[in-house]
């Protein structure tokens, strides 16, 4: 006889949620079960499919193929579940809480000013704001700890979005090349009014480069540029402050590659040359779950951020400070 049950939706978030973190007791900490319960509902879940979706591994347990994609299936339906929900929500004015975190450089720049605007537009909408690194961010999503992250990543650099959530890209800037301005590598090139192409990067392979100490990212997309231009990187300084970077390059204590957010204009101690094309640009996204940006409140958050986004790129675009 065929078994016609539909599997429950909690026991379908606890297979995911076991995917995601490995063991049964991890899933009982962050669900609020007891290990043994979860258990239970995992084995009621494998009655319900007819299948068996765990196997032992020493003294835990791992996904079977058919788990596997049983996962794939869930994340998909409970993203679609979430969806309709907040489309059934959304009939009435934007009210509610919206956990968001954010990196730095944007925070001037596009947080405050779609705070600003989304206050006056919907004042239901309240935001709690964190903030937090590109891969925090995604951990913290996954977790759902928040609902809505503003993350980045460079062109030469991809980010991987992990399953179970889905990134919108709200816009991007230049990088470039900061040296100190008394630094002979830096002038023997330096015509500064152009770009710094791959013969520029090239005369600073003997230099110090200075990276994030929050994460890869900056690491790997030196790696990459320096790699254009024939050599390896030698990384001497990890740092998260980004006036502490334009001032340990304008003391001549290395050299960097900054968004155009993280540069400091105006400062007589530092060069920054605008990169070629050819080294990417950096790319800034709203990142939520599957099924969560019918939400009215995340959607007009989203809304907000991406004018934001737009105002402040056009800005630079022009040269001048974002409204």
């Amino acid at each position: 006889m065929i078994d016609d049950r539909l599997p429950d939706l909690g026991r379908l978030r606890l297979l995911v949620e076991l995917s995601r973190l490995g063991t049964m007791a991890a899933v009982a900490e962050r669900t609020g079960y007891g290990t043994s319960a979860v258990s239970k509902h995992l084995a009621v879940l494998e009655e319900e499919m007819g299948a068996k979706l765990l196997s032992p591994a020493g003294r835990r347990v791992q996904l079977t193929p058919a788990g596997e994609r049983l996962v794939e299936h869930a994340v998909a339906i409970l993203a679609s579940v979430e969806e309709a929900r907040a489309e059934l929500r959304g009939q009435s004015e934007p009210e509610g809480r919206v956990r968001m975190a954010s990196y730095f450089t944007v925070a001037g720049t596009v947080v405050l000013p779609a705070l600003t605007r989304l206050r006056a537009d919907h004042p239901g909408v309240e935001v709690r704001l964190y903030e937090h690194e590109p891969q925090e961010t995604l951990d913290l999503l996954l977790a759902g700890d928040i609902d809505l992250g503003v993350v980045y990543d460079y062109s030469l650099v991809p980010r991987q979005v992990p399953d179970g959530l889905s990134a919108r890209r709200i816009g991007e800037e230049p990088l470039h090349l900061v040296t100190s301005a008394a630094d002979a590598v830096c002038a023997a090139a330096a015509d500064l009014s152009g770009l710094a192409g791959l013969e520029d990067i090239a005369g600073l392979a003997d230099a110090g480069w200075i990276a994030n100490s929050r994460g890869t990212d900056d690491d790997e997309l030196a790696r990459r540029v320096c790699a254009l231009a024939g050599f390896t990187p030698r990384i001497v300084h990890r740092v998260d402050s980004l006036h502490f970077i334009n001032t340990l390059v304008g003391a001549g204590l290395g050299v960097a590659i900054l968004a155009e957010s993280g540069i400091e204009r105006g400062r007589e101690d530092v060069s920054f040359r605008r990169l070629d094309p050819v080294a990417g640009v950096r790319r800034s996204f709203l990142v939520a779950r599957r099924g969560q940006w019918s939400w009215p409140p995340i959607a007009a958050l989203a809304r907000s951020m991406t004018v934001a986004s737009r105002i402040a790129r056009e800005a630079t675009e022009e040269g001048r400070e974002p409204a």
